[in-house]
């Protein structure tokens, strides 16, 4: 093989960060057209032109940040994956048009009569859902074709390469080509496993990569590599091809850690160093965590009165219960939640998880856990600093120790403080079994390792979007 054919072969085939560099350009294009599409046809009532003292004087500047505040609410969709899903990417466009009409809508309301512009802001928002739409259809067309998509050999058919294969089998449109295996265990070569050849073992590495015009090298070998291999594997990388580990891959795909096929010293080893985070982002978070609760407070004092009627109206006192939950190093806290369940729902004092259907909900307290409302009380502990708005679920101790005897890395969760609703909340429903379980715990410590002010503020809005379609558990 030449040094560069390797190289030349996958120059057109862009990976997860240039395709997230290329939505960000072509949202970013888009909403300053839709900007200039409502400037324009907002300065053309009453056939007037768009004259520099129109631009200046008659329009108030928040009105040019209109741009940033639609890439702000279409921000899940720069999760790839869902970038190439038609079905998310219209989801995804709808609900943000929905909430930019409905805040803008309360903002109208409250606001002074015509102190507000409602024909730019309505134009916006039109051409905004129709472009952004446009775009990520043209998106989806070109980056889903066979053409575009990254040729993957994953180097181990043991059982890290065949996970990676079953979780591919759960994503539609697959993120990526999949060639097959190379393994060095001379009864698998030639084998189909989980649908895939191996190919041939760490001798036939590039003469597999030139036959397949492979672009991508994925490791799935949990043990020590051979120095054979190793080598090939660095000459691989160093003519041009990408070369990943199974676990980060898996990460980019679920958005979840695979806590059962790392060894038990991961988190000290490389869980830990991804936990460090700037004073920035943690002041960020706090300023964020006081806003919201505010917001939450106020919003909450104004429902309190109908809630706890219904609440009377059906199951009698208390309105709000409180739980010992535990928080940031172990620290013990009591949250607070309107309640939801019969008053004997643990009459035997044995703590249990909450279930999807959960019979011992009462019919008031099903709505409540549907709209996400029961959490409400939950903001006075975001204000006093004992909850985060994002985090993994404050469980209560007893629970905390059932789940670390069986399940690796549990109590890792207590490495950040607990959030009102998290990656974990927003992905998955109620854990009912030790295996959702499990997942969920996936889920936060993804988070725990890739946690920025973005990916709050993507968790809070698909937060905001479960309460609006009354999708909770």
């Amino acid at each position: 093989m030449q040094p560069n054919q390797v190289s030349q072969s996958g120059l057109w085939r862009l990976n997860s960060s240039d395709r997230r560099f290329i939505l960000f350009i072509g949202d970013g294009l888009v909403a300053i057209l839709s900007l200039l599409i409502a400037l324009y046809f907002w300065g053309q009532r009453d056939w007037l032109d768009v004259s520099p003292s129109f631009l200046t004087e008659r329009i108030a500047p928040w009105f040019y940040f209109l741009p940033a505040v639609w890439m702000l609410l279409i921000v899940e969709l720069y999760d790839t994956r869902r970038a190439s899903s038609q079905k998310e990417t219209i989801r995804g466009i709808s609900l943000a048009a929905g909430l930019s009409l409905a805040s803008y809508l309360l903002v109208f309301f409250i606001s002074e009569p015509n102190s507000l512009p409602r024909r730019g802001v309505a134009i916006f928002i039109v051409a905004a859902t129709i472009s952004t739409l446009l775009w990520r259809l043209l998106y989806i067309r070109i980056f889903t074709a066979p053409e575009s998509m990254r040729r993957v050999l994953i180097i181990g058919a043991g059982r890290a390469g065949t996970t990676l294969v079953k979780t591919l089998r759960e994503i539609w449109p697959p993120p990526f080509y999949l060639v097959g295996y190379i393994d060095d265990d001379s009864k698998k070569v030639g084998k189909e496993i989980e649908g895939y050849p191996v190919l041939g073992g760490s001798q036939q590495l590039f003469d597999v990569i030139q036959e397949h015009r492979v672009t991508d090298l994925i490791v799935a070998i949990s043990g020590e590599l051979a120095p054979d291999l190793f080598r090939g594997l660095l000459s691989a990388e160093e003519r041009g091809l990408d070369l990943r580990t199974m676990p980060s891959v898996y990460e980019d795909l679920l958005g979840r850690v695979p806590i059962f096929l790392l060894q038990s010293d991961w988190v000290i080893r490389s869980f830990a160093d991804f936990t460090t985070t700037g004073g920035f982002y943690e002041l960020m978070k706090r300023l964020i965590d006081l806003l919201v609760g505010i917001v939450g407070s106020f919003l909450l004092a104004l429902m309190f009165p109908f809630v706890a009627l219904c609440i009377l109206l059906e199951s009698g006192f208390p309105i709000i219960y409180s739980q010992v939950r535990i928080g940031k190093n172990g620290h013990l806290f009591k949250i607070y939640k309107f309640r939801t369940m019969r008053k004997d729902a643990e009459i035997d004092g044995q703590a249990r998880l909450a279930t999807e259907n959960d019979d011992r909900v009462t019919r008031f307290g099903r709505f409540l856990r549907k709209s996400h409302l029961d959490e409400f009380p939950q903001f006075i502990n975001v204000l006093t600093g004992e909850l985060s708005m994002v985090g993994p679920r404050a469980e209560r101790p007893e629970l905390v120790e059932q789940m670390q005897e069986s399940i690796p890395f549990y109590r890792a969760r207590l490495m950040v403080k607990p959030g009102l609703t998290g990656w974990a909340q927003v992905n998955f429903g109620y854990a009912a079994t030790m295996e959702d379980t499990a997942i969920k715990l996936e889920y936060d410590l993804y988070y725990i390792k890739h946690r920025n002010i973005m990916l709050d503020i993507m968790i809070i809005l698909r937060t905001i979007s479960q309460v609006i379609g009354l999708r909770g558990q």
